[in-house]
């Protein structure tokens, strides 16, 4: 049985590829940082059908904490699929952007990449499989106006993407990155109402996370072992 950790289980997104990559036969460590209940309220689900999880909660912005629950689930062995999925935004256009808005954007998402997924790269290289699969945006291929923190974020982690999926794309690890769009979660719900949706996405509809997850499923998978290196976008046709 694989072992997979999705950062960010908890949430929308996050919880939808935690049962996905579950039904697909892993054991799947689902990550929290506030929401620590919900967690293991979705472990419960998940064995509750037949699957195998456990929660962990650790602060990604925090390298040494993050760190040590690390080491803690490397004790049971390697683990081979890393989805990188907490994020946070805190929008305002630029002129009116405050430096902690900046920071913080920055440190969830990209500096919680390094800090969750370099540890965790050599045990995964030794088994000559492994799936890194990070969770972006539109933001950082089409820009959004009062985004430009978030947008600077997840486009630096398209080029880690890039860069990294070189690095080890001959031990038998893939490095992907995922770009939803208007997705169906509680985040998008506050910032899109139906009119926006249909005006912005030509198939009318915010995606659902099931999809989203359908398809980090996918590259999680044996079958996608000739895909790496790539931005995917999931968003409903947007240009």
């Amino acid at each position: 049985m694989k072992r997979a950790l999705v950062t960010g289980g908890s949430g929308g997104i996050g919880t939808a590829v935690c049962r996905r990559l579950a039904a697909d036969g892993s054991h799947v460590f689902v990550h929290a940082h506030r929401n620590g209940d919900a967690a293991e309220a979705l472990v419960a689900a998940i064995t509750a059908t037949g699957g195998s999880a456990a929660a962990v909660v650790f602060d990604v912005t925090d390298a040494e904490a993050t760190g040590a629950a690390l080491a803690a689930m490397l004790a049971g062995g390697p683990i081979q699929i890393v989805v990188n999925n907490a994020g946070i935004h805190d929008d305002a256009v630029f002129p009116a952007m405050r430096a902690l808005q900046w920071q913080s954007v920055i440190e969830v998402s990209l500096n919680g990449f390094f800090n969750v997924t370099q540890p965790l790269l050599l045990p995964m290289l030794r088994t000559r499989w492994g799936r890194i699969v990070t969770v972006s945006s539109v933001a950082a291929i089409t820009g959004n106006r009062g985004q430009v923190n978030y947008a600077a974020a997840k486009g630096a982690l398209h080029a880690a993407t890039k860069s990294l999926a070189l690095e080890v794309a001959s031990r038998g690890v893939t490095v992907n990155a995922v770009a939803p769009g208007i997705i169906a979660t509680g985040m998008s719900d506050a910032a899109f109402d139906k009119e926006a949706i249909e005006r912005l996405v030509p198939v009318k509809r915010a995606g659902k996370p099931d999809e989203v997850a359908a398809l980090i499923g996918f590259l999680c998978s044996d079958q996608a072992a000739y895909i790496t290196g790539q931005i995917i976008s999931i968003n409903g046709g947007i240009i």
